[in-house]
């Protein structure tokens, strides 16, 4: 049995992967520093900030857990409808300590389709919503018009009797007790509720620490939503794994002003932030000179990213970009990941350069991976995502024959380890299909199939795009974010990640499909 051993300066609490829980951790916390700040959220266009003590989250969560205690709700899935900022954090850790199975959503815009949220409810089971009073107030009436979402009772936080909080108990968990169900994005399917336990957190969050060398005076800045699992994961459990301190701010904040992201970690020396690459050419292409010259990007150690291809011409502009600002080219910290498997998978050594390499792209799209030279037309740059951290096993496997490749040949990505998922919440047969695949050959065995493609060189992976993505024309395997990057550089008057490559079969035959957006004038 492996232990996870989370250090303070003047104490260590030892976590069994088996019995250990996000419960004991916070309750921990709160009992040896309740003053310190946890969470930051930063509010009023960030000019002003509200924040969180261990022991203050402890107390809230205390609220919340004996309410939905108090109506039955332990043991039951519940779903959680706020925007990304504490009240988000309070009512996730309040659903732990009731002993109920958080399921993060987020509340529908108006105007906008209630699909997804109808999608969640229905296949999670839910019957009670988490929310604050004014997101109530607007989605409640809209919830009769709905079959799937019209049993739902409402409870809300933001009103809670602080008296209540001694009548909490702390709940019966182990390691293997579900911590809250992570829904895919549905971008190839209808979303699935990922089964994510107290034991594959915790041993996902030990990966997270080594890779990225977290301590408690780490500083980590966010914005991306926590309903999402890099949010959630990355950013507010690490921040209780390793006791440092998380400065949070609202996506919106961020995609109306990426200088605001950039000038939080600035004003708050921040030693870890990140985002999906487009974030990193979102601010190359929106923060002013102007707005650059007030910035001091010196104390960015770990700028993590990951959850869509990673370009190196990203990471090459903003590292000449920021470089001004003290940003440093190794910060960069490219890494592989997803849901099924909690979270972080593989990624770069702390203090090494991101790795690029360039491959024949004439081979690639034959499933080899032949080194190049460099210089010529039809190399491909890549970069990698570094190795699988602890005892993760990653193969790489032809998708047809289930035989395990070779290396330096494009296959699915295979997993397995303590981080793998317990399945799909109540679909045994996608469960059995994506969480329980064999080699050929091997009825022992079992690992996680990613569905993305990808291929180990020097012991690193190299992911090359998903399996279901694939555009296979005249024989040959095709990536879209490829063409959508030639569609991309084509002309100046299209406007850069606004596009979209697909296949169609037309008469028999697959042919491509372009989509691409222009600028205005």
């Amino acid at each position: 049995m492996s232990s996870v051993v989370v250090e303070s300066p003047d104490h260590r609490f030892g976590i069994s992967g088996q019995s250990g829980t996000l419960v004991d951790l916070l309750e921990w916390r709160a009992r040896f520093a309740p003053e310190r700040v946890a969470y930051t959220f930063l509010v009023d266009e960030e000019t002003e900030s509200i924040s969180l003590s261990w022991g203050e989250l402890h107390r809230k969560a205390q609220l919340v857990a004996q309410r939905l205690a108090s109506i039955g709700a332990t043991g039951k899935q519940v779903v959680l409808l706020y925007p990304s900022d504490l009240e988000y954090v309070s009512a996730f850790f309040g659903c732990l300590y009731a002993g109920a199975v958080a399921v993060p959503a987020y509340p529908p815009r108006l105007n906008r389709s209630m699909h997804r949220l109808q999608t969640i409810v229905a296949d999670s089971q839910a019957t009670l919503a988490l929310s604050v009073s004014s997101i109530r107030d607007r989605i409640e009436p809209l919830c009769e018009q709905f079959p799937n979402l019209k049993p739902l009772k409402w409870l809300t936080t933001d009103d809670l009797d602080e008296d209540l909080q001694d009548e909490w108990r702390i709940p019966s968990l182990t390691g293997d007790t579900p911590a809250f169900l992570q829904y895919t994005s549905g971008s190839t399917s209808q979303p699935k509720g990922v089964i994510v336990s107290h034991g594959n957190l915790l041993h996902n969050q030990e990966m997270i620490q080594r890779a990225f060398e977290q301590t408690e005076s780490s500083i980590i800045v966010g914005w991306l939503p926590l309903y999402h699992d890099m949010g959630l994961i990355g950013n507010v459990l690490q921040t209780l794994f390793v006791g440092a301190r998380c400065v949070l701010m609202s996506p919106a904040a961020f995609l109306q002003s990426p200088f605001r992201w950039l000038q939080a970690i600035s004003s708050f020396r921040a030693t870890t932030s990140g985002g999906p690459n487009f974030a990193y050419d979102l601010c190359v292409r929106k923060v002013s000179d102007d707005q650059r010259g007030q910035l001091d990007l010196s104390s960015w150690k770990v700028a993590f990213n990951g959850a869509e291809p990673i370009r190196p011409a990203t990471l090459e502009r903003f590292a000449e970009a920021f470089a001004p600002c003290g940003f440093k080219s190794e910060s960069f910290h490219p890494c592989y990941g997803l849901a099924e498997a909690t979270l972080f998978v593989s990624g770069k050594t702390y203090r090494e350069h991101p790795r690029a390499e360039s491959f024949d792209s004439l081979e690639l799209v034959k499933n080899r991976a032949v080194s190049a030279a460099g210089k010529g037309e039809d190399d491909k740059l890549l970069v990698s995502c570094g190795a699988p951290f602890r005892d993760q096993k990653l193969v790489i496997v032809n998708p047809e024959s289930f035989m395990e490749c070779s290396a330096d040949e494009v296959g699915e990505v295979w997993l397995a380890g303590q981080s793998v998922a317990g399945g799909y919440w109540n679909q045994p047969e996608a469960s059995a299909y994506t969480f329980h695949a064999q080699l050929a050959g091997d009825d022992e065995e079992t690992f996680l199939r990613t569905g993305d493609l990808g291929f180990l060189h020097d012991g690193e992976l190299y992911v090359t795009g998903r399996l279901k993505d694939l555009i296979i024309i005249r024989g040959l395997n095709h990536y879209p974010q490829d063409i959508e990057q030639t569609a991309e550089l084509s002309h100046h008057s299209v406007r850069p990640g606004c596009g979209a490559a697909f296949s169609l079969e037309v008469e028999g035959e697959e042919r491509l499909v372009i989509v691409q957006e222009v600028q205005r004038n």
